[in-house]
């Protein structure tokens, strides 16, 4: 089968489409044969050995033991598909039926998955693919924030993925959000049910117009840790998911990965209810892997990027 991998960590140009052995699903698992990969954050950050380095902060120990690397390794942890093979003591599902979910080495033409949800009828494969990753970080950094309905979350970097699946969240949970993203994403976060507001100077003031902050998200790791613990006026009140430096300003770096199933199954109860669409905002193909991670890491996304297979 056609799998994208890298045998040493660094840039997008690591990335290769190969040859290789069709995995096979194991006790609790499932093999899917994969109509569509996410592209996620954590899959460039794993490709540049950002979760392997031995000398890395201690605060990052648990990203690393989340997601440890073996070379050469595989990439992608979100796919939609077809069941192609049920492991031992998997009763949920039969083999055919349209499933998302999360495992491992996706950017491939068959993955095995180890969490998984039937997809809502409404779905394409292309859409499905976006929500496993993004769906349960979105529902445990809301989780950790501690924020609570009638009170205001503040999300920095809330156009990509996460963000978009944090404002509808917090939307039908009573929440208020307020987010940031660039000029060109403002009209997208209020029909995401935000208060919107642009980066550059003076957004500090800005957000303080918009209303308190309960509690606030850090999603792009640009620097704007400092802030966001004076915004909130305590450090344990601010969540980062991409900031390793966080703990060094008393901030909870969220790494480690929460109840998926039960994530997925809030997905598509959402999804199924009309309260959670993130958009598609360009696809690929497993040739283009390169190019999806690296525009992954440019940022500036409004919703999801997916490979196509």
């Amino acid at each position: 089968m056609k799998r994208v991998s890298f045998a040493e960590f660094g840039g997008p140009e690591v990335l290769h489409l190969t040859e290789a052995e069709e995995p096979h699903a194991g006790p609790g698992q499932i093999r899917v044969a994969v109509r569509a990969a996410g592209v996620n954050p954590v899959d460039w950050r794993i490709r540049e050995g950002q979760f392997h380095q031995p000398d890395q902060r201690d605060q990052s120990r648990q990203a690393r033991q989340t997601h440890p690397s073996v070379l050469p390794s595989g990439t992608g942890q979100d796919a939609a598909g077809l069941v192609d093979e049920i492991g031992p003591g998997v009763t949920t599902v039969g083999v055919g039926d349209r499933v998302f979910g999360r495992g491992s080495s996706t950017y491939a033409e068959f993955a095995v998955l180890s969490a998984w949800a039937r997809m809502p009828e409404n779905l394409t494969f292309e859409e499905a693919a976006g929500y496993p990753s993004v769906v349960e970080t979105a529902l445990r950094i809301i989780r950790q924030s501690g924020v609570q309905p009638g009170q205001t979350l503040l999300v920095s970097g809330a156009s990509g993925g996460v963000g978009s699946a944090v404002l509808q969240i917090a939307r039908d949970r009573g929440i208020t959000a307020i987010g940031t993203a660039g000029a060109t994403n403002q009209d997208y976060l209020r029909s995401l049910g935000a208060l919107a507001t642009s980066y550059g100077e003076g957004w500090v003031e800005r957000v303080r117009q918009l209303g308190h902050v309960d509690a606030a998200l850090d999603l792009a790791g640009s620097g704007v840790i400092p802030e966001l613990v004076e915004l909130t006026g305590d450090p344990q009140k601010v969540i980062s998911i991409a900031d390793l430096t966080a703990p060094e300003h008393g901030v909870r770096f969220s790494g480690v990965t929460g109840n998926v199933p039960q994530a997925l199954a809030e997905a598509a109860d959402l999804i199924a209810r009309g309260r959670l669409h993130i958009p598609v905002e360009r696809t690929y193909q497993l040739t283009e892997a390169a190019a999806a991670q690296a525009d992954s890491q440019a940022g500036h996304t409004r919703g999801r990027r997916v490979i196509v297979i």
